[in-house]
């Protein structure tokens, strides 16, 4: 599909949300329903579970929509760097490794006919799981998910781009940041997710690290591999909070159109 036609289905979608009715509690496109009760657990370092974290946010928002372009990013550094450049108030700083909390992550693709595609330019093709296309192909059965298919002379690679998105939730820090996993560490997350499940502990029941090592691949470019650590298990009741106050957040993002988030990702 085109990209012009993949815009157009996009707007169609956008319009047909907005004149829908919208019934009390429920998220409309891109904004998160917040409730008025304070979700507040006593003795955690996490501001957003030791605060009225959902009121403030309410309250600076003014009813205004929540969604991807509000939220900072961490990208995967470039040509081997070791070390996060995390936004801050005063601009981006370098930071060895970073840890919270995971409320909740995605696995978006998508896919550009050009080879050299610019900043912001929308995909000519997308999923939001990396299973099932926008349009409702397999994307198993795409000639573009294939080793090899990128035409860049990366003899290996795919000419369709995976990632993953994860929403981390920082100690000082109200509002998650989206921390992006290329897909060289998806195999690593997922182990790590592995880990977590054979010993019944779900992702948002941790404090999770994350670094990053050097390595270099078969035609010798340096990049980064992200590792992954438990810091600590949280309490009960730390948990359950961040279930609750995580679950606010992947609503909207299921809510969401995830083509800008994909956009970005160049």
């Amino acid at each position: 599909m085109v990209t012009s036609n993949l815009k157009d289905r996009l707007d169609e979608k956008l319009h047909a949300q907005a004149s829908a009715p919208q019934q009390p509690g429920q998220i409309s496109d891109n904004v998160i329903d917040m409730p008025t009760t304070a979700l507040t657990t006593a003795g955690s370092e996490f501001l957003a579970l030791t605060n009225d974290a959902l009121d403030i946010i309410n309250e600076n928002l003014r009813n205004q929509p929540l969604s991807y372009q509000l939220f900072d990013v961490i990208k995967a550094p470039s040509g081997g760097i070791t070390s996060f450049s995390v936004p801050g108030l005063s601009g981006d700083e370098m930071e060895k490794e970073i840890s919270g909390i995971i409320l909740g992550y995605s696995t978006p693709r998508a896919y550009w006919s050009t080879t050299e595609p610019i900043e912001g330019q929308a995909p000519d093709c997308y999923s939001s799981d990396s299973m099932v296309s926008h349009d409702g192909k397999q994307c198993s059965r795409c000639l573009y998910n294939e080793f090899g298919s990128k035409a860049n002379g990366d003899s290996n690679g795919k000419a369709c781009k995976e990632s993953v998105s994860v929403f981390l939730l920082r100690p000082d820090n109200i509002m998650p940041i989206i921390v992006r996993i290329p897909v060289s560490s998806k195999v690593m997350f997922q182990r790590y997710m592995t880990r977590l499940i054979g010993n019944m502990i779900p992702l948002y029941g941790v404090v999770t690290r994350f670094s990053l090592t050097k390595a270099t691949n078969k035609t010798g470019q340096p990049y980064a591999t992200y590792n992954f650590e438990v810091v600590r298990k949280l309490s009960p009741e730390e948990t359950a909070s961040a279930k609750v106050f995580g679950q606010k957040f992947t609503d909207a993002l299921d809510a969401a159109d995830i083509e800008p988030e994909l956009a970005e990702a160049v």
